[in-house]
């Protein structure tokens, strides 16, 4: 559905008839963008931001109104080729802004109010920062005149925006406002991508604009490495016994999944992603072994220390919440980093050689190297660590789906029983977003993450992102359903989401795991105690949300998104059914077991 601001059909008409003194259409197309014309006819910086979203291509706009946007708002309605997509919340134009930018590989617009719409995206844009995606956000602001005023939702914009975005500037002049614009887009698309902001006050947009808007120009970044370090890099890694590849995000946005993969077999190294959410390696590959800890540095320390080369590529070691502070390779490990983010490479751990340089470009022709390199024994150990791994790994998920059988008939549901059948239903190639956390084990088993396009997953910790981003996923696949898995916990911060949904045709069919905790927190804290070295013993009433009992599917139907809750086996194939048959947005309540404890929930303040 287009959103569009409609304005009343007389309204129009007045506004067409008032004197060319006032707002007009006043920009005629040229190649490559909208050309001022002269005249007595002014150009606002209103009109004038909307046409370079248009020269840079943009289609969606992920915002929230408020007053002082209202001039820019105003103008939509006559920029059919820009979408408009209403947000209920700030975070939530963020975070589906992000799926958005991820999906389809290029910049995403957000528009939010002043100082409180800001205060509410600070999570939702540190998100944002961690994961690197390219946002352009513009947000609003009463006028530099009143700057001096204290005024009402007065604040330093800029400040605030600082410390979670890439950049963040105001607009101090209509005459730089395409400019400034242009600036933005480039630097957010450049890497290391991230978010940027750029505050627009009422009274600058109000003025004249006079610049041409032309497409942003983000440089090229296909950049190789040096020669002789590849060929060092691939002698080391040709004759490794124990190689490890490590990767992130890095290697999804430059597309070099096919060379990891190359790299991987070639060498029989296995392959684990680091603060990671797209797909860097098929998770059906022999040599892929998972993600390193997020949480303590104790659980990602026996991986870092299992190889005899280590080849980190599209992130840095490592960003778990308690990391390990010592040195987390193995004593004589040859270390090689390649991430077009200088910054990153030996962030906090020494690497023997590093390449700021473009993953699929120096994965290419490192992988030519170390194929005039191996010899014929390394190419049967590589072989070898290959067959044994894929063996390993098929025993281990026959394991798996074994318990899961053992478990089926259980009540409530194990969520694995759930995805089995949700797995078989799903039109092949769906994109999916991942925020089920605990239970992301059970969905990935069954809908294991090959297709860079189809899967993203969380980062940067910020609970809400699979609501939100079903939306951005949607307006980047239109034509095909998309499926956001949530936790119950997750969900409720940004629920609202829904009505975007349904306000615009959105074909998202959500899944809430509901299991009536934070049971995320629940793991962690059990980690903890381990580490404390404290006995097991309730779980804290805080992480408990099964008093009141939260019902999904009726939260879901008052937002006009038709839903149903699944409780039993029975239950699971007619909801399946019914999500898919929809055309628009669906949602599917799934209570599953949990570790909950309502009758010890009192009325005592603090529970």
């Amino acid at each position: 559905m287009r959103a569009r601001v409609r304005r009343p059909l007389r309204r129009r008409a007045e506004k067409r008839s008032r004197p060319v003194r006032l707002v007009a259409a006043v920009a005629s197309r040229t190649r490559g963008g909208f050309k001022p014309q002269r005249g007595n006819v002014v150009r606002t910086g209103y009109r004038a931001v909307l046409e370079q979203l248009v020269a840079d291509g943009v289609t969606h706009v992920f915002g929230n109104p408020g007053t002082v946007e209202q001039g820019l708002l105003d103008e939509f309605g006559d920029f059919p080729e820009i979408n408009y997509v209403l947000t209920l919340q700030e975070s939530i134009a963020v975070m589906a802004a992000d799926a958005y930018a991820r999906a389809a590989r290029k910049v995403a617009v957000v528009q939010i109010h002043s100082s409180p719409g800001l205060g509410n995206a600070i999570g939702a844009l540190y998100q944002a920062k961690r994961g690197h995606a390219p946002l352009l956000v513009i947000g609003g602001d009463a006028g530099v005149r009143y700057a001096a005023m204290d005024a009402q939702m007065a604040a330093d914009l800029v400040a605030m925006a600082r410390p979670v975005t890439k950049w963040a500037t105001y607009v101090q002049h209509p005459s730089s406002i395409l400019r400034v614009l242009r600036r933005a887009a480039k630097i957010a698309a450049t890497p290391p991508m991230g978010p940027v902001y750029v505050c627009l006050p009422q009274d600058i947009l109000s003025g004249e604009a006079v610049e041409t808007a032309t497409a942003a120009s983000p440089p090229s970044t296909r950049v190789s490495a040096d020669p002789a370090l590849i060929a060092e890099a691939a002698g080391k890694l040709a004759s490794a016994a124990r190689p490890v590849l490590y990767v992130g995000d890095g290697v999804a946005w430059s597309g070099a999944q096919p060379e990891v993969a190359r790299i991987a077999t070639l060498i029989g190294a296995d392959v684990w992603g680091v603060d990671n959410g797209d797909v860097n390696l098929a998770a059906t590959h022999p040599m892929w072994r998972g993600q390193t800890g997020h949480m303590f540095g104790e659980h990602s320390l026996p991986i870092f220390r299992s190889g005899d080369v280590n080849l980190i590529v599209g992130t840095y070691i490592a960003p778990e919440v308690f990391p390990e502070l010592g040195d987390v390779f193995a004593e004589g490990a040859f270390g090689i980093h390649i991430d077009l983010d200088a910054e990153a490479i030996g962030k906090n751990h020494p690497v023997d050689i590093g390449l700021a340089a473009d993953p699929k470009t120096t994965l290419q022709q490192l992988g030519d190297a170390i194929e005039q390199r191996l010899t014929a024994a390394g190419r049967s150990a590589a072989a070898a660590r290959v067959k044994a791994s894929a063996e390993a790994r098929s025993r281990e998920r026959d394991a798996a789906i074994a318990a899961d059988a053992a478990r089926a008939d259980q009540t409530p549901l194990p969520f694995s029983r759930f995805m089995s059948d949700f797995a078989r239903a799903m039109p092949p190639g769906t994109p999916i977003f991942d925020e089920a956390l605990t239970n992301s084990p059970a969905l990935t088993r069954y809908a294991p993450p090959v297709d860079p396009s189809a899967f993203f997953q969380t980062r940067g910790g910020s609970l809400g992102s699979a609501l939100s981003g079903g939306l951005g996923l949607a307006c980047a696949r239109p034509g095909q359903p998309v499926v956001a898995f949530s936790g119950d916990g997750g969900a409720m911060y940004v629920f609202q989401a829904l009505w975007t949904a349904a306000r615009h045709r959105l074909d998202v069919k959500y899944v809430i795991c509901n299991n009536r905790s934070y049971r995320l927190l629940q793991v962690n804290i059990q980690q903890y105690w381990a580490q404390a070295g404290v006995a097991d013993r309730p779980f804290p009433l805080s992480f408990d949300l099964s008093k009141p009992e939260l019902d999904f599917a009726e939260l879901a139907r008052a937002l006009s998104v038709p839903a149903r809750q699944v409780r039993t086996q029975g239950e699971i194939l007619p909801a399946i059914e019914a999500a898919f048959a929809e055309p628009g947005p669906f949602l599917i309540d799934v209570v599953i077991e949990g570790d909950v404890h309502p009758e010890l929930i009192g009325l005592r303040c603090g529970q």
